[in-house]
């Protein structure tokens, strides 16, 4: 584990802790100038899993900034950390921070918005590499395999694209599909809600199953 600490090393009033940072871009990722002309914020590249050490780790802290799921806070961590007064998430959405818990104990959590089409670009990044093989063919050929085709490659166009779930992520990826002739023609979709979205890709060929 490495920590990186900046600004005033001098008892600062508050400070502020930045967890699983393992890339190293959080300050990179905001202009942090007017935060550390107060206070000192540490920055920890590893995640910690054992509740105990986690808890000795953030006491001093009054902030704490999550990096998405990586660190849980459940209600048992809450109660061992009585300085804690703000806990900060990349995204909207936690599932491993336990809200109810931190409102009950007057600890205020927030998110950022969103990166916009980040994670649809990532969906569809992963589908075309699958069919096409690229992660078989990058690595034959990054060895030097004589063969520079070793695989026989799929199309999406007039295939069936099934998705679990009709969400933001879902529903945003069945739109993608009808934007282009050479995606999928046809979807199938399984979901327990009834949205207009799944009316929608119904009307578009596509076909949606009750869980």
């Amino acid at each position: 584990m490495s920590t990186l600490s900046v600004g005033p090393q001098s008892e600062p009033s508050v400070r502020i802790a930045i967890l699983d940072d393992y890339s190293h871009v959080s300050l990179k990722s905001a202009d942090w100038t007017s935060v550390l002309a107060r206070t000192q914020i540490d920055i920890y590249d590893t995640t910690e899993f054992d509740e105990d050490k986690l808890a000795k780790r953030l006491e001093p802290y009054a902030i704490v900034c999550t990096m998405r799921e990586r660190t849980r806070f459940p209600a048992s961590l809450f109660s061992k950390l009585p300085s804690l007064r703000l806990l900060t998430t990349t995204g909207i959405y936690n599932r491993a921070i336990d809200i109810k818990s931190a409102e009950e104990r007057g600890i205020i959590v927030a998110g950022t918005k969103g990166g916009g089409t980040v994670t649809l670009e990532h969906t569809w990044a992963l589908l075309l590499a699958t069919v096409r093989q690229l992660v078989v063919e990058d690595s034959h050929m990054k060895s030097g395999n004589p063969q520079w085709q070793s695989t026989m490659p799929l199309g999406l166009s007039g295939r069936t694209l099934g998705l679990l779930g009709v969400g933001r992520l879902g529903t945003s990826t069945a739109r993608v599909r009808r934007l282009s002739p050479a995606c999928s023609r046809y979807l199938l979709t399984i979901s327990p809600c009834r949205s207009p979205v799944l009316s929608e890709c119904e009307s578009s060929a596509g076909r949606r199953i009750s869980l």
